[in-house]
C-alpha cells in the first residue's frame, strides 16, 4: 500500500479472482460510513470450510483476500466480499475480515494515524454474540475514533495518533476495537457496515506535557526548547511554540495563535 495523503482518502477497490463470478448467495457487502479523510482497507481471510479435509498454505491466495486502498480511484465504501471461495479444488470459508482503518490530517506522506476493528464469522455462535440484521438487511458495527496530540523532533512538530474504540448501546466509547460477529448463514445477500464517528474533541497523547487553556492547549517548555520530553512538571507558565504539519509556527492547539 503507497502511504500518501492520496491514497488514503482516495479509496478502496475490491480486487477479485479473475474469472470468479460471485451470486448474492455467494457474498455479502461491506460498507462504511465514515468520517471525512477516512479510508478503509479489508483483508479477508479464508480457512477450509467444514467437512473438507484438504489443506491450501497460508501463502496461497484462498486464505487472504485485500481490498486494498487504491490512490489512482475515488473513494467507493462498497466492497463485495465472497463468503466461500475455492483454491486448488479446496472450498474455503470466510473466518475473518481485519478492517484496517486510516485517516490524514496532512498533505505529508507521514500525516495520518491509523487503527483497526474486525469481521469475526463462525459456523455457530451463541445467539448474545451475533450481531443482528434490521429488515432491509443491514447490520452495523459502531465505533468512535479519537484524534490525539504531541510534538516530535527538534523543531516540535505536531504529530496525531489515532484510536477507534467501540460503543455501548448509549453511543458511549468503551474498551476494544470496533467489532462484530456473525455466522456463516446470516451473510449471504447481506450488508455489513462500519460506522465510525469522530470524538468531539481531540485530547493530548502523552500526560503533563500540554495545558488547557480556554481557547485550547499549550505546550509546556520542559527544561528547554531541546528537551524532547518537554514535561510540565508544575510548571504552567512557561511555554513553548510548536510547528503545525504545514510548517505554520503556532503557539497553541488547535487555533494556532491566540
Amino acid at each position: 500500500m503507497t502511504r500518501t495523503s492520496k491514497g488514503l482518502l482516495l479509496g478502496s477497490c475490491v480486487a477479485l479472482v479473475a474469472g470468479c463470478a460471485i451470486g448474492k448467495s455467494e457474498s455479502f457487502t461491506f460498507t462504511a460510513d465514515l468520517p471525512p479523510n477516512f479510508a478503509y482497507e479489508a483483508v479477508a481471510q479464508y480457512a477450509p470450510a467444514k467437512g473438507e479435509t484438504c489443506t491450501v498454505k497460508k501463502t496461497d491466495v484462498g486464505y487472504n483476500q485485500r481490498w486494498h486502498l487504491d490512490y489512482k480511484e475515488r473513494y467507493k465504501p462498497d466492497s463485495e466480499i465472497p463468503i466461500y471461495r475455492t483454491v486448488e479444488g479446496c472450498r474455503l470459508a470466510i473466518y475473518r475480515v481485519e478492517l484496517n482503518i486510516y485517516a490524514t490530517y496532512g498533505e505529508d506522506r507521514g500525516d495520518f494515524g491509523s487503527d483497526t476493528a474486525v469481521i469475526v464469522v463462525r459456523e455457530q455462535l451463541e445467539e448474545h454474540q451475533k450481531r443482528a440484521f434490521d429488515a432491509t438487511g443491514e447490520s452495523a458495527i459502531d465505533g468512535q475514533c479519537q484524534w490525539s496530540f504531541r510534538t516530535s523532533g527538534k523543531t516540535r512538530v505536531l504529530r496525531k495518533l489515532l484510536e477507534c474504540k467501540k460503543v455501548d448501546a448509549q453511543g458511549m466509547a468503551t474498551k476494544g476495537r470496533p467489532v462484530g460477529a456473525y455466522t456463516l448463514d446470516q451473510l449471504p445477500g447481506k450488508t455489513v457496515k462500519l460506522k465510525i464517528k469522530l470524538a468531539d474533541e481531540e485530547r493530548p497523547a502523552i500526560g503533563d506535557t500540554w495545558v488547557k487553556v480556554p481557547n485550547g492547549w499549550k505546550r509546556c517548555m520542559g527544561k528547554s526548547f531541546e528537551d524532547q520530553y518537554a514535561f510540565c512538571f508544575g510548571n504552567y507558565k512557561d511555554f513553548s511554540t510548536f510547528r503545525m504539519p504545514d510548517g505554520k509556527q503556532c503557539s497553541i492547539y488547535p487555533g494556532c495563535t491566540e
